[in-house]
């Protein structure tokens, strides 16, 4: 294992509470020390490394071991460093009222076991290198489970030149709407 001068134990905890804790942990310590997360949720990857860049922290890597990721983040500042957010947003009843695409930024499980009907799948850590896949002309509406990672997807296209995203707030967790399942493997 990496060497770290402090440990983060996020098992069993769901977006986004490890970027929560890790918050509030990173505050502890001193400019240039690692942060070791560790974390079950296979979205803490894609989510930590997201939020690591938006607030100046060094994201180095992520290590499995056992169904456990271990995720190293180097504090890089000790300046007070404001989240961004984006500030673009739609509600669930403005979302019913446009027209455009729902980007579900989940991942797949999540997505499987519930998403709006319509929606397309991309998850966080996937964005990157399949933004070929969206329309820059098109509405985006981005949507996550409680729109932390859609915040951080909507912020990535937005400096990639789309200029039509919506983060849609307050995210799948309190969508009263109808919901598609794919369980049975298709995607």
């Amino acid at each position: 294992m990496v060497k770290a001068d402090k440990q983060l134990d996020a098992k069993g905890l769901a977006c986004p509470m490890p970027i929560v804790k890790t918050k509030k942990t990173i505050n502890e310590l001193e400019e240039g020390q690692v942060l070791e997360v560790q974390a079950t949720d296979k979205g803490s990857k894609a989510d930590l490394a997201a939020w690591a860049g938006t607030v100046g922290h060094q994201y180095i890597g992520t290590v499995e071991e056992d169904d456990v990721l271990y995720h190293y983040i180097r504090k890089c500042s000790d300046d007070t460093i404001e989240e961004k957010t984006y500030e673009k947003t739609v509600s669930h009843d403005d979302l019913e009222e446009r027209d455009g695409l729902v980007l579900d930024v989940r991942e797949e499980a999540e997505f499987a076991f519930g998403h709006m009907e319509g929606a397309k799948s991309i998850p966080m850590g996937e964005l990157e290198s399949r933004m070929d896949e969206l329309d820059k002309n098109q509405e985006i509406f981005v949507i996550c489970r409680t729109g932390k990672r859609s915040d951080m997807a909507a912020q990535l296209l937005a400096k990639n030149g789309f200029t039509k995203v919506y983060n849609v707030l307050p995210g799948m967790t309190e969508w009263n709407g109808n919901l598609t399942k794919n369980v049975n493997g298709g995607m």
